[in-house]
């Protein structure tokens, strides 16, 4: 069966030619914008819905991202009033991961390779200099976006002319601005490297000039500018990573034994951070040896000078006076007999065992390390339940054992480890994970959307087509009866005496009237009567019978 019959359609066809021309076209603008608004309503419902893909991207990227998603299949437009590129939702992901395996959007602009393009012979040097800046600014960028971290960065170098003298040169600075994917964050030894990275490639610049800086306005270099703070913030984590080391040596020892939920443990490290040296001489006095020697000895043989010291002393002894030389033997003993001195020195010199050590004792020296292990409870079965029982010293003791085993224990140095048992109180059952409520599934919003554009047709079919063209063939019946019944009556008034006509009107039957039939062209009075009851009755069939009547009589 169909919606609008065709028979109604030529009726309302042929009835719509009844009216005046206002009226024609005033039906025909209504019937053009109900067509037009079902024609949209159609579109509508059967376009997708689109997700946006990418909120902003380069000029450079939009035409590239475009061209690759209409390449790999996928519907992809641009919002004029955002620039986002916007693909439909159930694709959203898809055209990701397929962008993403091309490498696209790049993000950024080219950098050293700009340099390669051939400048103009009017360059000035300055324009070669902001063009060297803004090519080593991009390369920064690249760099820092290629962490994981980072989806986005932006360099801003600013770097000083410098003065001819010493006293008068600036220093160099530089902002980074980085863009983190949803959910990530810099650690400190991430932003540090960001802060090396850069200042290491900018001539004259330290790191305490470069400036860290996240999308949502946070400073990230807050406590490289100081360095106590920063050296304090290191030993910090430092600390934090000594101990969460040996608190998993010790989870994951214990675990097999207790169970998995079954053990928690602290561990608190004393760490001396302190550096120091000390320069140590040692001598060994049991091993002694000689390094030199020495032995003078001298010897006098003869008369001794004696008497009173002076000139007279030193006189030769007179002419007369002169002994005889003794000769042979007498000689001899005279010799023999004369006074004799002697004189002897030695010199010894020992070296002994020396030992010169230089000891440089490294920062983070552990001092001192306490363990806290706490134990649940274990679990047997009586009579197929399960009882939950403390755990008996001796267990403990073995725990301990194997704690100290773990961690190094050293009692000369201060080490305590303590292990306690206790109940633990059972976690709550974890909640499941919400679902998706079945109206926010993309499916069902196009169905709804086939839905609505379907009903909305079918109500301007039936609503507003369908009466339409109804009325306009009841107008139709409406005229073709008054045509006939003008005709009729005509040929009456002409000497027809045997027909007769009924003038009714659908209006006039449906209120239970009836015009009662003129009467046969002889009765001039009743005829006369029975037209001014159709007068009174519905003067505008009369009007209209009138009507045809001279217009086909001329």
């Amino acid at each position: 069966m169909a919606l609008v019959d065709t028979r109604e359609v030529s009726a309302g066809l042929a009835g719509m030619s009844g009216l005046n021309a206002l009226r024609q076209i005033g039906l025909m603008i209504g019937l053009a914008a109900s067509v037009a608004i079902g024609v949209s309503v159609v579109l509508w419902s059967w376009t997708p819905n689109y997700g946006v893909l990418y909120g902003a991207l380069e000029e450079q990227d939009v035409s590239t991202v475009l061209d690759a998603l209409r390449q790999n299949g996928i519907e992809a437009k641009l919002d004029e009033a955002t620039g986002a590129v916007l693909v439909p939702k159930g694709s959203v992901h898809e055209a990701r991961i397929k962008l993403a395996a091309m490498g696209l959007p790049k993000g950024v602009s080219a950098g050293f390779d700009s340099l390669e393009e051939k400048s103009s012979f009017g360059v000035s040097q300055f324009m070669e200099k902001a063009r060297y800046q803004r090519a080593m600014e991009i390369e920064l960028a690249r760099t820092i976006s290629s962490l994981s971290n980072v989806k986005n960065a932006r360099v801003h170098l600013a770097v000083p002319r410098q003065s001819v003298f010493v006293r008068n040169r600036k220093k160099a600075s530089a902002s980074v601005v980085v863009d983190l994917f949803p959910g990530r964050n810099l650690e400190s030894g991430q932003v540090s490297a960001i802060a090396h990275m850069v200042s290491s490639s900018i001539p004259d610049l330290d790191i305490s000039n470069v400036t860290v800086v996240d999308q949502k306005g946070n400073l990230l270099t807050s406590g490289t500018n100081n360095l106590q703070v920063a050296q304090t913030g290191a030993q910090f984590d430092y600390i934090k990573k000594f101990e969460q080391a040996y608190t998993d040596r010790i989870e994951r020892l214990l675990e097999p034994i207790l169970g998995a939920e079954s053990v928690r443990a602290q561990v608190t490290a004393d760490i001396d951070f302190t550096v120091s040296e000390q320069t140590q001489e040692s001598f060994n006095p049991d091993a002694p040896a000689l390094r030199s020697d020495q032995t003078t000895v001298e010897q006098t043989t003869g008369a001794v000078a004696g008497g009173v010291p002076g000139a007279l002393s030193n006189q030769p002894p007179g002419a007369g006076s002169t002994a005889p030389v003794a000769t042979g033997a007498g000689a001899e003993a005279a010799d023999g007999g004369g006074p004799k001195s002697s004189h002897r020195r030695e010199i010894r010199n020992y070296e002994l065992d020396k030992t010169i050590s230089h000891t440089r004792f490294s920062m983070g020296r552990l001092k001192r390390l306490s363990v806290a292990v706490v134990v649940d409870d274990k679990v047997v079965e009586v009579d197929g339940n399960p009882v939950r029982r403390s755990r008996t010293p001796e267990e403990l003791d073995r725990l301990s054992n194997l704690i100290k085993e773990a961690v190094g224990f050293d009692a000369q140095r201060g080490d305590t480890v303590n292990v306690m048992n206790s109940s633990f109180t059972l976690p709550p059952p974890p909640e499941p994970l919400p679902e998706v409520p079945l109206w926010e599934q993309p499916w069902v919003l196009d169905i709804g959307k086939k839905l609505i554009g379907a009903v909305l047709v079918l109500v301007m079919l039936f609503g507003v087509l369908k009466p339409i063209m109804r009325s306009l063939a009841t107008q139709s019946n409406e005229l073709t009866t008054v045509n006939a019944a003008a005709g009729i009556t005509a040929g009456g008034a002409e000497g027809m005496a045997e027909d007769t006509v009924t003038l009714g009107a659908p209006n006039a039957q449906a209120a239970g009237q009836e015009i009662p039939a003129i009467a046969a062209p002889g009765s001039y009075e009743q005829n006369l009567q029975t037209a001014n009851k159709a007068v009174e009755q519905d003067p505008k069939l009369v009007a209209q019978v009138v009507k045809n009547w001279v217009a086909n009589d001329g």
